[in-house]
């Protein structure tokens, strides 16, 4: 199973009442490859290829946008399912951007890594994992997260049961647990809360991603194929999210009433 080492503490939120401030960490679940390719009488993996020049016009936009991070929904642990041509095809996919992009982003100081369960991966997958994060892992400039191989419970899952093991052995008392140790032994360990988490394709619901991490998330779902979005729609979310007031679960200091 792949286990992230953190290297920095739980998450900081943003102050109460932020309006105005970018989000620093924006996920997306990419959605609406294979709808965009059938609407024009193409195989759905013709929408998938778009969809990594959609993901290559995400990663530019949010650099010129200051954000620090961006994590990305690439292969869930449902996709399985999937018939194994597509299947194949995706993990090609992951294949080709990692060897058309990697040098590049590592030139511009991208960090690049790839998170998610090793279950199952092939040789060559995981060879990919290790060049991307051994590459790039003292980049500062921007950071790319993808999420493959990934389901929100199973990382819940397997974060107890390796805290769990620790109780057993010793090495953790029960009462220690927190939301920093917690954080610790998931695969998204030293990600930073997600501020934004944004859905393409007009669907209304989350498909286990990031679970622990969007607890305090704004959300926004996008009545737009994912091959379809561009920079213009990543400038108007991010406006839109700057107009939200982030409160995590405390109210705004001109609306507390004294006694």
């Amino acid at each position: 199973m792949s286990s992230i080492a953190s290297t920095t503490p739980i998450a900081q939120h943003s102050k109460v009442g932020d309006e105005g401030h970018a989000p620093k960490h924006v996920a997306v679940i990419m959605d609406g490859n294979g709808r965009w390719a059938q609407a024009r009488g193409l195989p759905r993996i013709a929408g998938h290829k778009e969809g990594v020049e959609a993901l290559r016009k995400t990663v530019d936009a949010c650099k010129a946008l200051a954000i620090e991070h961006l994590t990305v929904f690439s292969f869930s642990t449902e996709n399985w399912r999937r018939p194994k041509a597509e299947v194949d095809a995706l993990f090609a996919l992951l294949k080709l951007f990692v060897k058309k992009d990697l040098n590049r982003l590592h030139k511009e100081g991208v960090r690049v890594r790839i998170f998610g369960s090793l279950d199952g991966l092939p040789a060559d997958i995981l060879k990919l994992i290790d060049e991307c994060e051994s590459k790039t892992a003292q980049n500062k400039v921007f950071n790319v997260n993808i999420a493959f191989n990934y389901g929100g419970r199973a990382e819940i899952v397997e974060a107890a049961q390796k805290i769990a093991a620790d109780v057993q052995a010793g090495r953790l008392s029960p009462e220690s647990i927190d939301e920093s140790i917690m954080q610790q032994h998931m695969w998204s360990s030293d990600l930073p809360d997600v501020d934004l988490l944004i859905r393409t394709s007009g669907e209304l619901r989350i498909s286990n991603f990031l679970l622990w991490g969007i607890a305090y998330s704004e959300l926004m779902f996008l009545d737009i194929l994912w091959p379809d979005f561009g920079k213009v729609d990543m400038e108007r979310a991010i406006d839109v999210f700057k107009n939200r007031n982030r409160r995590f679960g405390g109210v705004e200091p001109s609306k507390v009433i004294e006694s």
